[in-house]
């Protein structure tokens, strides 16, 4: 069974827009239903590929013991450089995971996701 959506819970829809489409360089589309607020990534049709969105929900609380994405990254110090200017921090610096499976690094985003 593979992932195709993940959500990351934001209490400021607006802030969060701006980090993550400053790390990725992509465009978040923002749709608002009722209560919820939704920030979608940009969608990837591709058979095994995964999107989600950015919600903001009274029940959902932002936190660093939840979940761990992992984005898709061509130059990982690209998306390093980004966090911190946007308003994240490092929590782990670009690792070796292994020859095969390349790296990974670990930030923290505004809200402590």
């Amino acid at each position: 069974m593979k992932i195709n959506w993940f959500e990351i819970p934001v209490a400021d829809m607006e802030r969060a827009i701006a980090f993550y489409q400053t790390v990725f360089a992509i465009q978040i589309n923002k749709q608002e239903f009722g209560e919820v607020v939704m920030g979608q990534f940009p969608a990837n049709y591709r058979v095994g590929a995964a999107t989600g969105a950015l919600m903001k929900y009274p029940s959902y609380i932002p936190s660093a013991e939840g979940t761990l994405l992992y984005f898709n990254s061509v130059d990982i110090h690209t998306e390093l450089n980004s966090v911190v200017h946007a308003g994240g921090s490092i929590q782990r610096e670009k690792t070796m995971i292994s020859p095969e499976h390349r790296y990974m690094a670990v930030f923290i985003d505004f809200e402590g996701n």
